[in-house]
């Protein structure tokens, strides 16, 4: 069947066949993102100072459905790798269940609770119009991102790769086509600003999610949801999330980074906050291969933990760093070179690009630490431990970053704060490979003992 093609294709190209759809994916993801902001800047500067702001809640919705699809993955992942194709079908079912009720906890927070955030968020008035506007819009109607992400991951946890690209290609390319249409008023449409943006990025990712629910049901041979004698069990709740609450942690991490960083750069200028929000956008979409790599991971890992084959487990070790650092030194040279270039896409003001291009080139020089973490904690993940991820995700975004932002920001200006990310990237670097070859010494290096004495 397929998802045999992890027990028995060669390494390299399993995880080439594997992740460059994910990649493809999650750029062409970024590259709406970055679209949006494009346009969005075109209003005005305060609108893209908004949607900044806002990312900090948008942080939130991604951190819970990235950190449940990523525990449903990875046990999806080992159920199949024993041999317990039923039980994997139980879990994507309670893993449905899941998603459902946490997207309806958003859209009560946003239908109830849109204006004492945006309040929060800055006191300018109509910082906090556009706010709410963009905010109202993509929290209540969420239910489509959450159905989305799931559907990927069950594509994923059998191997199919290219169908979750296919799914986000129908998202972003909806996305992209609606956005200038809803925000400017085209072929008839009326001009919605800001709340066009939010809109159209909406009904792209409910596009998605159909695509990837019916994807699913069609080419998806092994992994069903099951209504008709499905029981509920808390032990498959306990196992996606001894991976996933991690995970979700340590991606809500990035949302109190964001509202804590603005909060820092509002006492400089909007400005600041805006070039904030351009950079996180760029940066995404820049190391976006990492993502998707490390996405192949887990499910590849996952298997052959289940499997009990710490050869094949091994040998993704010794590929995904050397790999990974390829990726990120090829970002760094972007952001050293073009940093004006990229601003620029973004109809970046003389004070932005006084702020930015300096900050780019200063920040690039982390990018290998930041990619290194990353795939140690994607590795760990699909070895059944979030937690690795999870630490190393609050040494490089809050515990250290946070306080050393506005330290070096308060005592040296806004032209020293980014030094701040040099330290923390490293120190949550060194972490995360103590760690992950820890938990390679505790869980893989006793399979390859067996294999050997067998």
């Amino acid at each position: 069947m397929e998802q045999n093609k992890m027990a028995t294709m060669p390494m390299k190209k399993l995880l080439l066949e594997m992740s460059v759809p994910l990649m493809m994916s999650l750029l062409i993801q970024s590259l709406y993102n970055i679209v949006d902001g494009i346009f969005v800047a075109r209003l005005s500067e305060n609108a893209l100072t908004a949607t900044s702001l806002v990312y900090a809640v948008q942080f939130l919705m991604v951190a819970a459905s990235v950190g449940t699809s990523v525990g449903l993955n990875a046990l999806l992942s080992q159920k199949l790798g024993k041999g317990k194709p039923e039980e994997a079908c139980r879990a994507a079912t309670t893993g449905m269940i899941l998603m459902l009720a946490t997207a309806s906890i958003f859209t009560v927070v946003g239908v109830f609770f849109s204006d004492p955030i945006a309040r929060a968020m800055t006191s300018d008035p109509e910082l906090q119009e556009l706010c709410k506007e963009y905010m109202g819009v993509c929290v209540v109607f969420c239910h489509g991102m959450f159905l989305h992400m799931y559907g990927q991951r069950l594509l994923q946890a059998v191997g199919d790769t290219m169908l979750s690209m296919v799914t986000l290609i129908i998202s972003a390319g909806t996305n992209i086509i609606l956005d200038p249409i809803m925000i400017f008023g085209l072929l008839g449409c009326p001009a919605m600003g800001i709340r066009g943006a939010a809109i159209a990025t909406v009904i792209g990712q409910c596009m998605g999610a159909a695509s990837a629910l019916i994807l699913n049901r069609w080419k998806n041979p092994t992994i069903h949801v099951r209504v008709k004698g499905y029981r509920w069990r808390w032990q498959d709740v306990a196992d996606i999330y001894r991976v996933g609450l991690p995970t979700m942690i340590m991606q809500a991490i990035g949302s109190v980074m964001t509202f804590a960083i603005n909060a820092t750069l509002m006492s400089v200028s909007s400005t600041a906050v805006a070039f904030f929000g351009v950079y996180y956008k760029l940066q995404s979409f820049l190391m976006m291969p990492l993502n998707g790599l490390g996405q192949a991971v887990i499910p590849i890992v996952g298997y052959n933990y289940g499997a009990k084959d710490g050869g094949r487990i091994r040998e993704v070790w010794k590929i995904i760093i050397p790999a990974g650092v390829i990726f990120s030194l090829a970002a760094t040279v972007i952001f050293l070179l073009l940093p004006r270039q990229l601003l620029g896409l973004f109809s970046a003001s003389e004070d932005m690009l006084a702020i930015g291009v300096p900050a780019l080139r200063i920040i690039s020089l982390t990018f290998v630490c930041a990619a290194v973490t990353m795939l140690c904690g994607y590795f760990a993940s699909g070895l059944g431990n979030g937690v690795i991820n999870m630490v190393g995700g609050a040494l490089r975004q809050l515990v250290l970053l946070v306080p050393l932002v506005y330290l070096f920001t308060l005592w040296f200006g806004i032209s020293c704060t980014w030094y701040a990310m040099w330290i923390a990237e490293v120190a949550a670097m060194v972490y995360s490979i103590i760690s992950t070859r820890w938990e390679i010494r505790r869980k893989v290096n006793p399979l390859l003992d067996e294999a050997e004495a067998g």
